[in-house]
Parts: structure tokens; sequence; C-alpha cells
């Protein structure tokens, strides 16, 4: 037995070692139901120590399970030795959120040391976090994409970028996103924003994707339809210069957003000339910058995006063209 914090906590047996690192070891591998039994014999080999009781909220949070890990993080929490900022509270709230139990979220982020501003919303759900933009890697298991969002509460992260139609996820979209952020990127103003991985979707979005080819002659062009849909209240991006295509290494390490764009080149840029991504910039061969050709995606309701894309058109028709408008997501 050792003495923590005036409190005796016993050591955990051999067998419990065992037990667990087996799992671990199974969870790796994607074997979540001989790794959930072997976590629920170490629990009930040490059942006092709040370990047993993190590791199967953990498990169940892999398998989306959160009934069974909203009582497993409640049983570690009990048995914490520090008040505030165990890893466990974390879990606990993440399992709350998915669950919409909003008095426990709330309890989960307090109890872990973040400040949850004024009064509980009507339906209960902690507002007004301001916890500013991060970045989440959709689909992190499959053919992942980062994209930019409005991080609402530890838990959750509004989609702010256009996903591309592999990702199955749409612009204003709440995904649930894990608490341990794998890379950052950092802007060409200085700061840097964590990468959360999705565990989830937790809120859909009823607004459809569309990719459109664009002639935009000038950048200016470009630009003006981004701020046409903007000012609808919805959202178009060029995938042409947004798009980068990294490998899982560089993805999940510290990234410059913005590079690939003029003359310097982001050396870990994997896209090619002339296709989708920074590089896309420049033809084969060539040095120049700017590709009338753009590659666009849309967020807009079906009776909008014609309209939209009509009206960016018709403020200057000699130097904007569009064609080949299909839904995509």
């Amino acid at each position: 037995m050792v003495k923590i914090f005036g409190k005796v906590r016993h050591r955990p047996s051999a067998s419990w070692r065992q037990a667990t690192d087996r799992a671990f070891t199974l969870i790796g591998d994607g074997r979540y139901e001989d790794a959930g039994a072997l976590l629920t014999r170490a629990a009930d080999l040490e059942p006092w120590l709040s370990e047993s009781w993190f590791n199967l909220a953990l498990l169940h949070k892999f398998r989306h399970d959160w009934e069974q890990a909203r009582a497993a993080g409640l049983r570690a929490v009990a048995l914490l030795d520090r008040e505030t900022g165990a890893p466990d509270w974390w879990n606990v709230g993440i399992a709350a959120t998915a669950l919409q139990d909003w008095p426990l979220a709330r309890r989960a982020w307090q109890a872990y040391g973040l400040k949850v501003p004024g009064e509980a919303s009507a339906s209960g759900e902690p507002l007004g976090m301001e916890l500013g933009s991060a970045a989440v890697r959709l689909s992190p298991e499959g053919e992942s994409e980062v994209v930019w969002g409005r991080r609402l509460d530890p838990a959750r992260i509004e989609v702010l970028s256009i996903p591309l139609p592999s990702s199955g996820r749409r612009w204003g979209e709440v995904v649930l996103h894990d608490g341990v952020p794998h890379g950052e990127r950092v802007t060409s103003a200085g700061p840097a924003y964590p990468v959360f991985d999705e565990i989830e979707l937790w809120a859909p979005s009823p607004v459809p994707t569309w990719v459109v080819l664009l002639e935009a002659a000038t950048e200016a062009d470009r630009d003006a339809l981004e701020r046409l849909a903007a000012d609808a209240g919805f959202a178009a991006e060029d995938w042409s210069s947004s798009v980068r295509l990294l490998c899982r290494s560089c993805s999940e390490s510290r990234m410059p957003s913005d590079e690939g764009e003029g003359e310097h080149l982001d050396p870990h840029d994997h896209s090619e000339p002339g296709q989708p991504g920074p590089l896309g910039h420049r033809m084969a061969g060539s040095g120049s910058l700017w590709v009338a050709e753009r590659e666009c995606g849309i967020a807009a309701p079906s009776g909008l995006v014609r309209g939209l894309l009509d009206g960016w058109v018709a403020d200057s028709p000699d130097t904007r063209e569009w064609r080949d408008l299909e839904e995509v997501c």
C-alpha cells in the first residue's frame, strides 16, 4: 500500500496490470469485445482503483457506448484522489455531451477546472464558453480530412469549412470530438490551433454540399463568390486552393495552415500541379500562380444555389462563368 495526500491507496496487483496491458493491446487492434472482457476482469480485481473504471470508460467511449461510458466514468471520479483537473472528468463530460445530459456536462467541465459562464440555457445546455476556433479531423480512422470550426464547448465543434464529399460531412454540422489534440495548424498571423479527432456526428446539417466549376479571372472574382454566399448565410470555398493532401505524419504534426500560397511551396503538401490543392495554382512546368478554372464547394439550399451563382456572374459577366453544378453530399 502507498499513502497519497493522506489517503491509503492500494497498489494494483500483477494480475490487474497484466489484464490491463493486454486489453490496451487489443484496443489498438480494434478488438473491443475482447478488451472489454479483460478490463471488466481488471475492475473486478481492483474495484477501488479509479484507473479500473477510467479504463472501462475509455473503452466504452471508443465503442460509442455512451450510457456505459457515463456509468464507468462516474465510478472513476468517485474514487479520485484529487478534486479538479483529472482526465476522468473530461471523459465524463464527453459522454454527458453525447447523451445531452447537460447538468452532468456542466458539472464535469467545472470539476475539470473550466469556467462555464452564466446560467444554463432552457435545455440546460452549457453555452457561452467562448473557446474560439479549432480544427477537427473528420473520419480519423478512414480517409481523414481536417476542417475548421467553432468550438461550442470542450467536446463539440461546429464545422465552418465545407468538407469534401468523401468525408460524408456537411458545412454547419456539429461533431463530437475527443479531448486530446493530434496536431496543430498555425496561421500566418501566428496563433496555433489544435486539431481534434472527430468521434461521431452530434447534429446533422440540412444544407447540401455542391461542387461547381468556376471561371474566375482573378482572385477577387473568386473572393466575391465567397462573400456573396456568406452574406446569404451560407458558404462557398475554393477547393482548388484550400485543399492540401497530407500524409498522416504531416497531418498530425504542427502544420502551417496557409503555406503553399504564392511563391513559397509547402514541402509537406502532397497535391500535384493542376489538381485541387495549393500546388494546383501552378500549371505543370509553368510559373503561373493563378488558374482561372476553379473547383469550388458551395453549401446552400437547392432553391438558392443557382441564383447565387447567376448573381455572381451578373456582377461581372466578362470575368466570371460557372458550369457543371452537382450536389455531392
